[in-house]
Protein backbone atom coordinates (compact mmCIF):
# COMPACT_ATOMS: atom_id res chain seq x y z
CA UNK A 1 0.00 0.00 0.00
CA UNK A 2 1.58 3.56 -1.11
CA UNK A 3 0.88 6.79 0.48
CA UNK A 4 1.40 8.63 4.09
CA UNK A 5 -0.20 6.03 6.61
CA UNK A 6 -3.13 8.19 9.10
CA UNK A 7 -4.83 6.49 11.97
CA UNK A 8 -6.78 7.80 14.61
CA UNK A 9 -10.75 9.88 14.47
CA UNK A 10 -9.47 13.28 14.22
CA UNK A 11 -6.39 13.02 12.41
CA UNK A 12 -8.57 10.71 9.45
CA UNK A 13 -11.42 13.21 9.62
CA UNK A 14 -8.85 15.91 8.93
CA UNK A 15 -7.31 14.36 6.41
CA UNK A 16 -10.38 13.73 4.69
CA UNK A 17 -11.35 17.14 4.69
CA UNK A 18 -7.22 18.70 3.47
CA UNK A 19 -7.52 15.97 0.85
CA UNK A 20 -11.41 14.87 -0.02
CA UNK A 21 -11.31 12.96 -3.69
CA UNK A 22 -7.48 12.75 -3.53
CA UNK A 23 -7.83 10.51 -1.02
CA UNK A 24 -7.62 6.83 -2.38
CA UNK A 25 -9.76 5.09 0.80
CA UNK A 26 -10.47 5.22 3.92
CA UNK A 27 -10.85 2.28 6.41
CA UNK A 28 -13.06 2.05 9.18
CA UNK A 29 -13.90 -0.37 11.88
CA UNK A 30 -16.58 -3.16 10.98
CA UNK A 31 -18.67 -2.03 13.89
CA UNK A 32 -21.37 0.59 14.59
CA UNK A 33 -20.57 3.60 17.11
CA UNK A 34 -21.63 7.12 16.51
CA UNK A 35 -18.00 8.21 15.68
CA UNK A 36 -17.38 5.61 13.55
CA UNK A 37 -20.53 6.20 11.29
CA UNK A 38 -20.11 10.18 11.63
CA UNK A 39 -16.26 9.20 9.88
CA UNK A 40 -17.90 7.30 7.43
CA UNK A 41 -20.49 9.67 6.11
CA UNK A 42 -17.94 12.48 6.53
CA UNK A 43 -15.13 10.86 3.83
CA UNK A 44 -18.62 9.53 1.66
CA UNK A 45 -19.44 13.60 1.29
CA UNK A 46 -16.07 14.58 0.43
CA UNK A 47 -15.91 12.34 -2.47
CA UNK A 48 -13.22 9.96 -1.03
CA UNK A 49 -13.75 6.88 -3.81
CA UNK A 50 -13.87 4.24 -1.36
CA UNK A 51 -15.49 3.91 2.28
CA UNK A 52 -14.38 0.53 3.34
CA UNK A 53 -15.75 -1.12 6.63
CA UNK A 54 -12.85 -3.53 7.58
CA UNK A 55 -12.04 -5.81 10.69
CA UNK A 56 -10.04 -4.55 13.91
CA UNK A 57 -7.46 -6.66 13.64
CA UNK A 58 -6.27 -5.16 9.77
CA UNK A 59 -6.45 -1.67 11.22
CA UNK A 60 -4.20 -3.21 14.37
CA UNK A 61 -1.77 -4.77 11.43
CA UNK A 62 -1.56 -1.26 9.64
CA UNK A 63 -1.16 0.98 12.87
CA UNK A 64 1.35 -1.24 14.41
CA UNK A 65 0.87 0.16 18.27
CA UNK A 66 -0.17 3.56 17.37
CA UNK A 67 -3.58 4.09 18.45
CA UNK A 68 -5.97 3.88 15.61
CA UNK A 69 -9.33 4.72 17.19
CA UNK A 70 -10.83 2.54 14.01
CA UNK A 71 -10.18 4.60 11.34
CA UNK A 72 -7.54 4.79 9.00
CA UNK A 73 -6.25 6.12 5.74
CA UNK A 74 -3.38 6.92 2.99
CA UNK A 75 -2.70 10.37 2.96
CA UNK A 76 -0.32 12.16 0.29
CA UNK A 77 2.76 12.93 1.54
CA UNK A 78 3.04 15.94 3.14
CA UNK A 79 3.82 18.95 1.18
CA UNK A 80 7.22 20.63 2.87
CA UNK A 81 8.21 24.85 2.20
CA UNK A 82 11.55 25.77 1.38
CA UNK A 83 13.51 27.66 3.70
CA UNK A 84 13.68 30.22 0.98
CA UNK A 85 9.67 30.59 0.90
CA UNK A 86 9.16 30.73 4.22
CA UNK A 87 11.48 33.65 4.98
CA UNK A 88 9.95 35.79 2.41
CA UNK A 89 6.74 35.83 4.11
CA UNK A 90 6.59 39.46 5.76
CA UNK A 91 4.49 38.24 9.00
CA UNK A 92 6.65 35.39 9.42
CA UNK A 93 5.68 33.68 13.01
CA UNK A 94 7.73 30.25 12.85
CA UNK A 95 8.60 27.29 15.47
CA UNK A 96 11.94 26.39 15.11
CA UNK A 97 12.77 22.99 17.44
CA UNK A 98 16.14 21.80 18.10
CA UNK A 99 16.41 17.96 19.27
CA UNK A 100 12.80 17.59 19.52
CA UNK A 101 12.76 13.87 18.88
CA UNK A 102 9.35 12.78 20.90
CA UNK A 103 6.62 12.56 18.36
CA UNK A 104 4.15 13.27 21.12
CA UNK A 105 5.75 16.61 21.59
CA UNK A 106 6.40 17.52 18.14
CA UNK A 107 2.73 16.72 17.11
CA UNK A 108 1.53 18.68 19.94
CA UNK A 109 3.79 21.27 19.07
CA UNK A 110 2.18 21.39 15.10
CA UNK A 111 -0.96 21.35 16.80
CA UNK A 112 -0.10 24.30 18.69
CA UNK A 113 1.27 26.40 15.59
CA UNK A 114 -2.15 25.21 13.62
CA UNK A 115 -4.01 26.78 16.55
CA UNK A 116 -2.67 29.95 16.52
CA UNK A 117 -3.52 30.73 13.17
CA UNK A 118 -0.45 29.33 10.71
CA UNK A 119 2.33 29.94 12.46
CA UNK A 120 4.73 27.74 10.25
CA UNK A 121 7.21 24.71 12.21
CA UNK A 122 10.63 24.39 11.13
CA UNK A 123 13.09 21.45 12.21
CA UNK A 124 16.46 20.22 11.03
CA UNK A 125 16.55 16.58 9.07
CA UNK A 126 18.49 15.19 12.29
CA UNK A 127 18.07 14.91 15.65
CA UNK A 128 14.11 15.08 15.34
CA UNK A 129 11.33 13.33 14.86
CA UNK A 130 10.08 11.33 12.09
CA UNK A 131 7.00 12.02 10.29
CA UNK A 132 5.38 9.44 11.62
CA UNK A 133 1.53 7.65 12.05
CA UNK A 134 2.53 8.89 16.09
CA UNK A 135 3.70 12.36 15.31
CA UNK A 136 0.32 12.65 12.92
CA UNK A 137 -1.75 11.27 15.76
CA UNK A 138 -0.20 13.09 18.45
CA UNK A 139 -1.00 16.41 16.41
CA UNK A 140 -4.98 15.62 16.24
CA UNK A 141 -4.69 15.57 12.25
CA UNK A 142 -3.62 19.16 12.60
CA UNK A 143 -0.33 18.45 10.56
CA UNK A 144 -2.64 18.03 7.34
CA UNK A 145 -2.79 21.85 7.73
CA UNK A 146 0.52 23.04 8.77
CA UNK A 147 3.25 24.95 7.25
CA UNK A 148 6.25 22.36 7.56
CA UNK A 149 10.02 23.33 6.69
CA UNK A 150 12.69 20.55 7.10
CA UNK A 151 16.05 22.22 6.92
CA UNK A 152 19.28 20.10 6.51
CA UNK A 153 20.84 22.20 9.53
CA UNK A 154 18.77 24.27 12.00
CA UNK A 155 21.78 26.04 12.78
CA UNK A 156 22.48 26.99 9.34
CA UNK A 157 18.70 28.34 8.79
CA UNK A 158 18.95 30.15 11.77
CA UNK A 159 21.82 31.93 10.24
CA UNK A 160 20.08 32.87 7.19
CA UNK A 161 16.85 34.00 8.92
CA UNK A 162 18.70 36.72 10.82
CA UNK A 163 20.51 37.49 7.54
CA UNK A 164 17.21 38.29 6.20
CA UNK A 165 15.92 40.52 8.78
CA UNK A 166 13.46 37.94 10.75
CA UNK A 167 14.38 38.06 14.58
CA UNK A 168 15.07 34.59 16.02
CA UNK A 169 14.28 34.48 19.79
CA UNK A 170 15.34 31.61 21.70
CA UNK A 171 13.37 30.60 24.74
CA UNK A 172 15.41 29.90 27.48
CA UNK A 173 14.46 29.59 31.18
CA UNK A 174 18.11 30.89 32.32
CA UNK A 175 17.88 34.01 29.86
CA UNK A 176 17.98 37.53 31.87
CA UNK A 177 14.50 39.10 30.07
CA UNK A 178 11.05 37.77 29.86
CA UNK A 179 9.59 37.58 26.57
CA UNK A 180 7.23 40.07 26.97
CA UNK A 181 10.00 42.26 26.85
CA UNK A 182 10.99 41.59 23.36
CA UNK A 183 9.63 43.02 20.44
CA UNK A 184 7.67 40.45 18.54
CA UNK A 185 6.05 42.97 15.98
CA UNK A 186 8.39 41.93 12.79
CA UNK A 187 9.15 38.79 11.22
CA UNK A 188 9.85 36.11 14.08
CA UNK A 189 11.30 32.95 14.73
CA UNK A 190 10.75 31.32 17.98
CA UNK A 191 13.26 28.60 18.98
CA UNK A 192 12.31 25.87 21.39
CA UNK A 193 14.14 22.93 22.25
CA UNK A 194 13.22 19.34 24.09
CA UNK A 195 11.95 19.44 27.73
CA UNK A 196 15.01 18.98 29.99
CA UNK A 197 17.61 20.04 28.03
CA UNK A 198 16.24 23.05 26.61
CA UNK A 199 17.82 24.38 23.07
CA UNK A 200 21.49 23.20 22.73
CA UNK A 201 24.69 25.64 22.76
CA UNK A 202 25.42 26.25 19.20
CA UNK A 203 21.51 26.88 18.89
CA UNK A 204 21.56 29.33 21.67
CA UNK A 205 24.59 31.13 20.19
CA UNK A 206 22.20 31.23 16.73
CA UNK A 207 19.56 32.78 18.17
CA UNK A 208 19.89 37.06 18.05
CA UNK A 209 17.78 37.50 21.45
CA UNK A 210 17.23 35.14 24.31
CA UNK A 211 14.15 35.38 26.47
CA UNK A 212 12.28 33.34 29.25
CA UNK A 213 8.21 32.94 29.60
CA UNK A 214 8.71 34.91 33.30
CA UNK A 215 6.98 32.81 35.90
CA UNK A 216 6.69 30.25 33.70
CA UNK A 217 9.92 29.48 32.35
CA UNK A 218 11.05 26.42 33.63
CA UNK A 219 10.89 24.16 30.23
CA UNK A 220 11.82 21.22 32.59
CA UNK A 221 8.22 21.35 34.06
CA UNK A 222 6.47 22.79 31.04
CA UNK A 223 5.74 20.70 28.66
CA UNK A 224 6.99 22.13 25.51
CA UNK A 225 3.81 22.64 23.66
CA UNK A 226 2.58 24.60 26.49
CA UNK A 227 5.54 26.81 26.01
CA UNK A 228 5.43 26.67 22.46
CA UNK A 229 1.23 27.95 22.49
CA UNK A 230 2.50 30.52 25.63
CA UNK A 231 4.65 32.43 23.17
CA UNK A 232 2.50 32.27 20.27
CA UNK A 233 0.14 34.02 22.45
CA UNK A 234 2.44 36.78 23.35
CA UNK A 235 3.18 37.16 19.66
CA UNK A 236 -0.53 37.73 19.04
CA UNK A 237 -1.16 39.86 21.60
CA UNK A 238 1.69 42.08 20.99
CA UNK A 239 0.49 42.24 17.21
CA UNK A 240 -2.84 43.06 17.97
CA UNK A 241 -1.56 46.11 19.83
CA UNK A 242 0.51 46.78 16.67
CA UNK A 243 -0.83 49.94 14.84
CA UNK A 244 -1.33 48.75 11.03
Amino acid sequence: MDGRLVVGLRPVREAVRRHGAALREVLIEDRSTQPLDALARFATDNHVARVLRVPRGELESLARGVSHQGAATLAPELELMTLDALLEDPALVALALDSLTDPQNFGAVVRSAVAFGGAAVVWGEHASAPLTPATFRASAGAIEHARLCRVRSLIEALGSATERGVHVVGLDPDAPGPLASVDLSGPTLLVLGSEGEGIGRATRRACRTLASLGTLSMLESVNVSVAAGIALYEIRNQRAKTPT
